[in-house]
């Protein structure tokens, strides 16, 4: 019995680093790095997480631990999710936190990552790779959007809004839920012919019966050039609950073609020929 029993031990649980990154206005970013590789091994592309509306870096826990020993994966708590602060940013947009995840990358020294980004995290994930293209290796995205139109029960987000308002006086933690469920009802606004500009290998992702409607997952891989598309069977909007199986096999083929573009080598004008730079040329985010 005890030899079964070790011989189906799971791996023992990595613990991640916890970084921290202070945007030009303010904002405190809680980065956990996971990363188990022996002090020898070799070079590999690294992958960046960015988890969904008013989640934090514990949605990518199980994805995190299963690649951690062949790669660093690096999960933000992102502006005013999770323990990160808000910082002194105006309107919250998909653009900001997109911004946001750059930063992360600029302070953490990491030239190019494969993105992982599932539902907000998906939309930042496209963002990423259209506006920093010369960060961003490949991305798999999960459930996202390009309107708020098209996602199934905005009317339930707004009386879920009106709530949390009312509730301010009462409970200042209210404000905070209220802020992030208007981004969602009033972002984002990508236009499909903007995603041409998308010269990465890209995945992206949906659930049988994902609450983002099938037409706006179709436009999205229609707009990206070469990108695939995966509808899982039988799965919700949170495929990392309903098929983790399917989201690690799709993250692992994203990687390898990935990878398999930077060992060919690639044109000087090449967006994925990087030092590293934010594209837009913005200060960088400074780390402890």
């Amino acid at each position: 019995m005890h030899a079964q029993q070790n011989a189906t031990e799971m791996p023992e649980r990595v613990i991640p680093q916890v970084r921290r990154v202070d945007t030009p206005d303010g904002a405190r970013l809680a980065v956990f790095v996971y990363d188990a590789r022996p002090a020898d091994a070799a070079e590999a592309l690294p992958v960046l997480c960015l988890h969904g509306n008013g989640g934090s870096h514990m949605s990518f826990e199980g994805i995190a631990q299963a690649l951690c020993r062949e790669r660093a994966v690096i999960v933000p708590d992102m502006r005013d999710q999770g323990i990160s602060t808000r910082g002194d940013a105006g309107e919250l947009t998909y653009e900001l936190l997109a911004d946001d995840a750059a930063c992360v990358l600029d302070a953490l020294g990491t030239a190019r990552a494969a993105v992982l980004g599932f539902s907000d995290g998906g939309i930042e994930a496209l963002l990423l790779a259209r506006d920093h293209a010369r960060q961003v290796a490949g991305i798999v995205t999960m459930g996202a959007n390009l309107v708020p139109e098209g996602v199934e029960g905005t009317s339930d987000m707004a009386a879920d809004e009106a709530l949390y308002r009312s509730l301010e006086g009462d409970f200042p933690a209210a404000a905070r839920q209220a802020e992030l469920l208007r981004l969602m009802l009033d972002h984002p606004h990508i236009s499909p012919a903007s995603l041409a500009k998308v010269a990465c290998p890209a995945t992206i992702m949906a659930g049988e019966f994902d609450m983002i409607l099938p037409e706006e997952t179709e436009r999205i891989a229609a707009a990206i050039p070469g990108a695939r598309k995966v509808i899982v069977p039988g799965a919700g909007h949170s495929l990392m609950r309903d098929a983790p199986e399917a989201v690690e096999q799709e993250v692992r083929a994203l990687i390898a073609l990935a990878e398999q573009g930077r060992a060919r080598g690639r044109g000087p004008d090449d967006p994925d020929d990087t030092d590293g730079a934010r594209d837009d040329g913005g200060p960088a985010c400074p780390t402890s």
